[in-house]
């Protein structure tokens, strides 16, 4: 297993991630492990699968924090399975837990999760995803969503 090092990176979006959308969270996971980070989410389908998929194929590290109260609900590419039993409430540790947010597309849930990330002054990086405040930096690739975490 990959060891944690770098930066916490968290993917946050959708539970669902139509072929294009799954693609480019899939790539943004690269990144970060080809950056040396660990990436964290929500541990389950969609955005945060396809992100934790693309880390585990660079060779990184996956944290996943659940909604569930059971760690095998987690998707088969996460290492660290945490299980909260909290629901959407979850969302709060993943933004605590992380150094950056990268936004993939999403619905109210990932707003949730940007909305704690600014409230905790943390970098939030959207692709293809909200653009409601001056705070949120969109960008408008995988490497430059990177990128902007970190810088």
């Amino acid at each position: 297993m990959a060891e944690a090092g770098g930066r916490f990176i968290a993917v946050i979006g959708g539970a669902e991630a139509p072929g294009d959308l799954y693609d480019l969270a899939r790539e943004v996971g690269r990144e970060i492990a080809r950056g040396g980070h660990t990436l964290v989410c929500g541990g389950l389908s969609g955005v945060m699968e396809a992100a934790a998929r693309g880390a585990k194929e660079e060779g990184g590290l996956t944290i996943g924090i659940l909604p569930t109260a059971r760690r095998a609900d987690a998707n088969p590419y996460i290492d660290v399975a945490i299980a909260t039993d909290m629901g959407q409430a979850r969302n709060a540790i993943i933004a605590n837990t992380c150094d950056a947010l990268i936004a993939v597309g999403g619905s109210f849930g990932t707003l949730s999760e940007i909305a704690f990330g600014l409230k905790l002054g943390k970098r939030v990086v959207s692709l293809r995803s909200w653009d409601l405040d001056p705070d949120i930096v969109v960008v408008s690739d995988a490497a430059e969503a990177l990128l902007k975490a970190v810088t």
